[in-house]
């Protein structure tokens, strides 16, 4: 039976958390100026105090960690219920921190959750879900960009020890990291999925090192934390290995779906809050006498910005459900769509809301360039759109049977099919001819 009724102990809990995301997470966000990355920064003592004061109410309310299973330290919400708290989350930059779900500690804390050894959780997933320290997921290499299967960095072994070199780049919060999850080449002779080794690197480790933080639209040197990363011999012991050696790209795999939605999840609820920041401009601001809500094409604008965001939302959800039926390899296509979605639908919504406020949403004075920039981060980061985009396309194709015979003539090409609907219905049509 399909039904979209949520039940009212859970509406409760929804409730709450849209109240107390409006009330008292966003003041945060104001006061730090709408800064994604302050929300890492664990040496501003007053954020520090403020954050750990709402994540105990959090905590009090059964909220925190909401996107893991119970036994791996979470709520256990399910990924269908944890989309409709995400998208409230989503509309604030504190929200996720405060909540135990912030990217990519979230994603960190999956794998740590599924594949880290006993020590390994004690040591780091354990501070991570207290939320006592932030991890970093040193990736994106700047020759092979997004591609595992062709890193260049590598992992030699040398006795109980595994020896790191290469280079990593816009390794997420790096300088702010306790710890950074690596996966590099170990072996390079293997099958194409089974060369890469991940590895928990703690930040003190030698011969690491921070070349350079790159930011992005808007933020300056100070508050850039995208690290170009250098590894030179460093040394870990083989209780680093996160998983098996060699089994890297499936830790990773396992990461990156969740992460892929939950990201579109909050999305929904940044294109909600620029929605709804465009509606309220469009029934207060006038022009020429006329409210800007009673101009046609604003709501032509806003009716189909809503219509495609509520298409959006169900796509996401329902790919959330799928993971929830534990139908993950089923979900492979949707996942892409949703992946490739969350990049268009954000653009288009939160370009467009912030057009609509002229030049005060152009200004400093609104939060839309922080909006935007995320909107086009969406486009890259998990892998570019257009190759989900590609995966996509191929995925639905596999599905596809060629037309009869010699494909020369389409299974729709009605000449034939006319012929097939005579020799089943013709009898009747000749009766009353």
């Amino acid at each position: 039976m399909i039904d979209f009724t949520i039940e009212p102990e859970f509406q409760e809990k929804l409730d709450w958390i849209r109240k107390f995301i409006d009330e008292e997470v966003e003041p945060l966000d104001v006061l730090t100026g709408y800064n994604s990355n302050a929300s890492y920064d664990l040496t501003n003592k007053a954020t520090v105090d403020i954050v750990k004061m709402l994540q105990e109410k959090v905590k009090a309310q059964g909220l925190w960690a909401p996107h893991l299973d119970r036994k791996l330290g979470g709520q256990g919400f399910g990924q269908a219920k944890l989309a409709f708290i995400n998208e409230i989350v989503g509309r604030s930059n504190w929200g996720p921190r405060v909540f135990g779900a912030q990217a990519p500690d979230s994603g960190n804390s999956e794998i740590l959750a599924r594949f880290g050894s006993e020590e390994q959780k004690e040591k780091y997933l354990k501070p991570l879900l207290n939320g006592d320290i932030i991890s970093c997921y040193s990736m994106t290499e700047p020759d092979q960009g997004s591609d595992p299967t062709t890193f260049k960095t590598t992992a030699v072994r040398d006795g109980d020890d595994w020896v790191i070199n290469g280079e990593k780049w816009f390794s997420s919060n790096a300088k702010y990291a306790a710890f950074l999850i690596t996966p590099v080449m170990t072996h390079p002779d293997a099958e194409r999925h089974d060369r890469m080794t991940m590895f928990i690197v703690p930040t003190d480790t030698p011969g690491l090192r921070i070349i350079r933080n790159a930011g992005i639209w808007g933020e300056s040197e100070e508050e850039a934390s995208h690290g170009y990363v250098e590894y030179k011999n460093v040394r870990v012991p083989a209780s680093c290995v996160l998983g098996e050696p060699g089994k890297g790209f499936q830790v990773a795999q396992s990461r990156l779906g969740g992460g892929r939605i939950h990201h579109a999840m909050r999305t929904v609820g940044l294109c909600q809050k620029a929605l709804e920041m465009a509606m309220e401009r469009a029934v207060s601001r006038k022009t020429r006498g006329q409210r800007l809500a009673d101009l046609g094409v604003v709501q032509d604008q806003i009716g189909d910005w809503w219509a495609k965001l509520q298409m959006f939302r169900l796509l996401v959800l329902h790919c959330a459900w799928l993971y929830d039926q534990e139908r993950e390899r089923e979900a492979y296509i949707e996942t892409a769509a949703v992946k490739v979605m969350t990049a268009d639908i954000s653009k288009e919504i939160i370009w467009g809301c912030a057009h609509l406020h002229g030049s005060l949403g152009a200004s400093n004075e609104m939060r839309f360039g922080q909006m935007v920039s995320s909107a086009f981060r969406m486009a890259i980061v998990d892998g570019p759109t257009e190759a989900h985009r590609a995966v996509l396309g191929r995925q639905l194709l596999k599905r596809v049977e060629p037309a009869p015979g010699d494909g020369r003539w389409p299974s729709t090409h009605i000449p034939p099919m006319k012929e097939k609907a005579w020799e089943k219905y013709g009898a009747y049509f000749e009766k009353y001819a």
